[in-house]
């Protein structure tokens, strides 16, 4: 078992790695880039920049039993197909049973956006949702090593 974070824009690095380092699980964070990772405990893969390109490169280095952590509902979704765990920056499990509902949600923004609609910006991050996030996590990988 591995942790796989899709970096790009990934407020949860750092609490990421700490909490891997705590559970001895070693830890790969994809990038693009235009970002740049030193200092970490962890592998770091770098891609070239283009749409969908760190995606890719996270799902297809994807093994069964890994965590994937992102929070793009594609992505999720193929990680999910591929046998892994999947989690977002704000600490919710993706799921078989949520999966489809939270597609279809960005489907229906995305045709609201195309039309001139406007969506909510998200609001903007608490230590709860870290705290959420971490308890998340610790849970994925508690049922992982039981």
């Amino acid at each position: 078992m591995r942790i796989l974070i899709d970096a790009d824009g990934c407020p949860v690095v750092r609490l990421t790695l700490q909490c891997a380092g705590a559970y001895g699980v070693p830890v790969i964070i994809f990038c693009d880039t235009a970002h740049e990772f030193r200092d970490v405990e962890a592998e770091v893969v770098t891609v070239s920049k283009g749409a969908d390109a760190v995606d890719f490169a996270l799902v297809n280095h994807a093994r069964p039993g890994d965590i994937v952590i992102t929070q793009d509902y594609g992505v999720a979704a193929m990680a999910l197909s591929r046998g892994c765990r999947a989690l977002s920056q704000n600490g919710l499990v993706y799921t078989s049973g949520n999966i489809d509902g939270l597609l279809m949600s960005r489907h229906l923004a995305r045709k609201v956006r195309a039309a001139g609609g406007r969506m909510k910006n998200a609001p903007k991050r608490t230590k709860e949702d870290d705290e959420r996030f971490l308890s998340a996590l610790r849970g994925l990988l508690d049922v992982a090593k039981a």
